[in-house]
């Protein structure tokens, strides 16, 4: 996490829209690095423990923009996000033209032209940045920002990218960070998936789960992130880091992105499925790596 310094006046003020388990440890790094923050969020008493470190809380999405230089958004999904931009008390009403407004959260595709189209009616520049990593990379700003959008705002968006992340990687026009985040997502899911459903084999087989695992890793059949939660779903340590209805949510807004573009991702139609059954199950606020205790009956529950 960035060391905490002195707010330099000449940098740019940002207003932080949703200060949840993502949200909360990006404003907080950015206040860090000297950064004037303003921040709102729906529940406020979220947003409170930021006033303690130098930010300026809004009792609405406007009320936060008001004087910022960018805006950026971290909700729970696409109706969250233009709830806060518009109407009377949405943040767009308080942006100066030319503002930039990122876009942090996961909403998919189509919400994220939507998102765009708005932004430009507003004389809003709009940069769709989601991110890769849970609530442990925000905190030690060590995220993987998926930025796209004007190539005129790069150079302006970058001492922020690089408070909040490890890496930036720019992938060309607004929507192009979206699509990138809905195949990494994807990849997330079969890999946990394919971690379930193997744990469940090795022990069908009369094996140890321990053993399989050790024996993966270091190797070029290993992933450290499958292997993370196959640790986690064995020890019975479910707190969410990445909860399973959130990362459902994903693998469907990833299903409709291949829907829209005429092609069947048999996968992670099965992984739907699945997750389905699991959240129904009682599994919804869990870590992902419940849909792996689920499916090995070894795994301490």
């Amino acid at each position: 996490m960035p060391s905490p310094s002195t707010p330099d006046p000449t940098q740019q003020a940002i207003a932080v829209l949703g200060t949840g388990r993502m949200g909360a440890p990006i404003a907080h790094n950015l206040l860090a690095a000297g950064f004037q923050v303003s921040a709102w969020n729906r529940t406020a008493e979220r947003a409170a423990p930021l006033a303690a470190d130098g930010a300026r809380l809004g009792s609405s999405p406007a009320e936060a923009a008001e004087g910022a230089d960018v805006v950026l958004t971290m909700l729970a999904d696409g109706d969250a996000v233009s709830d806060a931009m518009s109407g009377p008390q949405g943040a767009l009403e308080a942006l100066r033209p030319e503002s930039v407004w990122i876009q942090m959260a996961t909403v998919g595709d189509a919400w994220t032209e939507r998102l765009a189209t708005l932004a430009g009616e507003h004389n809003v520049e709009f940069v769709d940045a989601p991110v890769s990593g849970s609530d442990g990379p925000a905190r030690e700003a060590q995220l993987v920002v998926l930025a796209s959008g004007p190539e005129k705002v790069q150079v302006r968006m970058e001492p922020i990218f690089d408070v909040l992340g490890r890496k930036t990687l720019w992938v060309g026009p607004a929507g192009n960070g979206t699509r990138l985040k809905l195949v990494l997502n994807d990849w997330l899911a079969s890999l946990t998936e394919g971690m379930a459903e193997t744990m469940a084999l090795t022990e069908a087989l009369g094996l140890d789960p321990q053993v399989f695992i050790e024996a993966i890793d270091d190797g070029p059949l290993g992933s450290p992130y499958a292997e993370t939660k196959a640790r986690l779903a064995l020890a019975g340590k479910l707190d969410p880091g990445f909860a399973l209805r959130l990362a459902y949510k994903d693998v469907g807004l990833a299903l409709d992105a291949a829907r829209d573009r005429n092609l069947e991702l048999p996968i992670t139609e099965a992984i739907a499925r699945r997750w389905k059954q699991a959240m129904a199950d009682g599994h919804a606020d869990e870590d992902v790596a419940a849909v792996i205790a689920v499916a090995s009956p070894g795994a301490a529950s």
